[in-house]
């Protein structure tokens, strides 16, 4: 498969499995690797941003570095703020103050043609919608990251745009096939599970006091699992016709969706780095000579 500049990059979540994401996109971003189309998902979105702005490492630095320091993700969260993740940390503190966000480079390069997604699970309708932010509003860029990464029954509904938003990974956790969709034959895929890894747990029918006021996301909630692993079998698909190649843990991941072992997300990390640079070196660098 040919990369070029048609070629759309999708970023799947995971929750703190991302760091394996963030590994990657700072190898990329050591050889100056580059996609004018990227789509991503919870995790993927906030690591994304980082890619787009153009710095390196710093969604490492929030990922471990800050965790280890301000311990972010808990119940006293959950009960003071409504969100299990400290979201007044990540989206306020971080991004302005503490691991400052380069809003001007990330704005610039949208301007220049830089296409970047970010995926929300409508909470009235139960679809995806896949959401930009281009006119300069730094505020609203925070809230679709937010929204994208609020998980359900941890986090509060995120209003974005007058609508109400969770998790995009609730409906669309690898949109490989809205990319194509948008015009993009070729992508490339960063998945957060090794290859094979299937969800075995089962879809509940969610009782009318779960999201009471809608119905259309507790369909949606009722059919998560059925609809991971339909995306999983298409990734295995598309990847066996040549038609994505896809980046991915080679062994089993020990990393949880929250995550607090900084160990383990420094290997993890470290991981998603070394395939991101032999990714470019073999995809890349070689297809350049």
């Amino acid at each position: 498969m040919q990369i070029d500049r048609e070629t759309g990059l999708i970023l799947e979540g995971g929750g703190m499995r991302g760091v394996f994401t963030s590994g990657v996109l700072d190898a990329f971003m050591k050889y100056d690797v580059y996609f004018r189309y990227t789509v991503a998902v919870s995790a993927g979105a906030c690591n994304g941003l980082s890619y787009v702005s153009r710095q390196p490492r710093r969604a490492r630095i929030s990922n471990i570095d800050m965790l280890a320091k301000y311990d972010y993700i808990g119940l006293r969260h959950l009960v003071t703020q409504g969100c299990i993740f400290d979201p007044e940390l990540l989206y306020h503190r971080f991004p302005y103050e503490l691991v400052p966000y380069d809003y001007d480079e990330y704005f610039r390069n949208c301007w220049r043609g830089e296409v970047f997604e970010m995926v929300t699970t409508n909470c009235q309708t139960g679809f995806a919608e896949y959401l930009t932010e281009t006119s300069g509003d730094s505020h609203r860029l925070n809230e679709l990251a937010r929204a994208s990464s609020s998980l359900p029954y941890v986090s509060k509904i995120v209003n974005v745009d007058g609508k109400p938003m969770l998790d995009g990974g609730i409906v669309d956790s690898i949109p490989v096939m809205h990319s194509i969709e948008m015009g993009h034959k070729t992508n490339v895929v960063i998945c957060t599970r090794n290859k094979g890894w299937r969800d075995t747990g089962r879809d509940h029918k969610q009782p009318k006091f779960v999201y009471r006021n809608y119905p259309r996301l507790r369909v949606a909630l009722s059919h998560r699992i059925e609809v991971y692993n339909r995306q999983l079998d298409l990734i295995d698909e598309l990847e066996e016709q040549g038609k994505i190649l896809v980046v991915r843990p080679m062994n089993p991941v020990v990393v949880g969706r929250m995550e607090k072992d900084v160990n383990k997300l420094e290997a993890l990390y470290e991981e998603g780095f070394q395939l991101g640079e032999q990714f470019v070196k073999e995809h890349v660098l070689l297809a350049d000579k």
